[in-house]
């Protein structure tokens, strides 16, 4: 290696990470070794799709070796990170140890149960692609189920299903679920002669849903899934799940099989860093270059970390895909200043607005001070999703799936697929 080299180990290859290392492809002065416990890339906004049946993993993933094909500074290992050793510039993993000149952090968040033991062992997570195949696979096994029992009491525990947290994440899973509910189920199911007997719940401790978003665009949110006929309960917070009852912390209960679990996230620790850079929900404390506290060579991007500099945002940015693609972006910028002795930049965010999607037509934007709703907002939200999949392969399949299911009113990706595991 060139003593000019520099290398640059990258730990997860989501936003953050995969566009810190396109900036950095074919910048021969930097030698890229990407860490992941995944051998693929995903896209997450569009994990409830892959549980509903309506994609399969596939068009949301895409290899990590195959997306690096003849970028010859880039290499990638898969494997566990376990611990960094900042003294020695060195990382341990499950799949050995590497040195590195610059470590980069973009691991992003895992689903945060706040210390609740029956809510972690018997809700649904909907985080990674592993969850949203069980998820699929769950809801498809739990309707079988429903088919052949005789106990009504059973059945409509069976085909209630309760969302905990109304984010965007809540309101996609249980809108889809209605649209599911209300036309695929009553033809596919014709043993059940009332699949309303069930309900779908989506509960949540704060008192609107889309919190972050504008008052017309919970509004609107609110309206259309009452229409899809979801019930929805603001201001109940879940204290447990045991004995198919999701219990609140006001004494009130709702039987149900299923509990999806969307209601909150906390960082991916990272043993190693000092303990003084740790902020709330285990987000790692960064300057305005996102180089970690107490560290002279160690970053963290995107969900990691929290950053207090940006002035319309002190108290942290949103934990959003823009924000961990804008600092991977301008990370890479950084390192190639550093490089060329030249002045680093601040990360100021560009807010390019938020949206979420609730069901066929409807969806709602909030773009700067533009507010959209229903099918304009629909097609805002469909062509950005697309646009923003890694590669044009993805595109196309996702694009064909959605026209299929937009024109027949059905999808084909329902599936029960459970493959034995095997250790390698």
């Amino acid at each position: 290696m060139d003593r000019q080299q520099k290398k640059v180990v990258v730990i997860g290859g989501g936003f953050a990470g995969v566009h810190l290392i396109q900036q950095l492809a074919k910048d021969d002065r930097f030698i890229i070794t990407l860490v992941d416990r995944n051998n693929y890339n995903f896209f997450p906004p569009l994990i409830y799709q892959v549980s509903a049946g309506f994609l399969e993993p596939s068009n949301i993933s895409y290899p990590f070796r195959k997306l690096y094909h003849n970028k010859k500074n880039i290499t990638f290992r898969m494997g566990e990170f376990q611990r960094v050793i900042p003294e020695e510039n060195k990382v341990i993993l499950s799949t050995g140890e590497l040195t590195y000149d610059y470590l980069v952090f973009g691991t992003g968040t895992q689903s945060n149960f706040f210390g609740m033991e029956n809510v972690k062992k018997n809700a649904v997570p909907m985080k990674t692609i592993n969850d949203a195949i069980e998820l699929r696979n769950y809801i498809l096994q739990t309707i079988e189920k429903a088919t052949i029992t005789t106990d009504p009491d059973e059945r409509r525990k069976l085909l209630t299903m309760v969302v905990a947290g109304a984010g965007p994440s809540g309101v996609e899973i249980s809108g889809i679920l209605a649209e599911m509910r209300n036309g695929i189920y009553r033809k596919d199911y014709p043993e059940l002669k009332d699949p309303q007997g069930g309900a779908i719940y989506l509960v949540d401790s704060n008192s609107k849903v889309l919190g972050p978003m504008s008052e017309k665009s919970q509004q609107y949110t609110h309206k259309a899934l009452e229409h899809f006929g979801i019930k929805i309960l603001l201001g109940k917070q879940v204290k447990d799940y045991v004995n198919d009852e999701v219990i609140f912390a006001d004494g009130d209960k709702i039987a149900t099989k299923t509990l999806i679990w969307t209601a909150g996230v906390i960082a991916v620790e990272l043993p190693g860093l000092p303990a003084t850079s740790v902020g709330r929900a285990r987000r790692v404390m960064v300057d305005a270059h996102n180089l970690v506290q107490g560290t002279n060579n160690i970053y963290a991007l995107g969900d990691s970390s929290i950053m207090t500099t940006d002035p319309a945002f002190p108290g942290g940015h949103p934990q959003l895909a823009q924000v961990a693609i804008q600092q991977g972006q301008l990370l890479a910028k950084n390192l190639r200043a550093i490089a060329d002795n030249r002045e680093q930049k601040v990360f100021i965010y560009n807010d390019k607005g938020t949206m979420a999607i609730i069901g066929k037509n409807k969806a709602v934007a909030d773009i700067g001070k533009l507010h959209f709703k229903g099918l304009t907002a629909a097609l805002i939200w469909g062509f950005i999703h697309i646009w923003s999949l890694i590669n044009y392969r993805n595109k196309i399949k996702t694009f064909w799936n959605w026209a299929f299911a937009w024109f027949t009113k059905d999808v084909a990706m329902r599936f029960i697929f459970r493959p034995t595991e095997k250790k390698v």
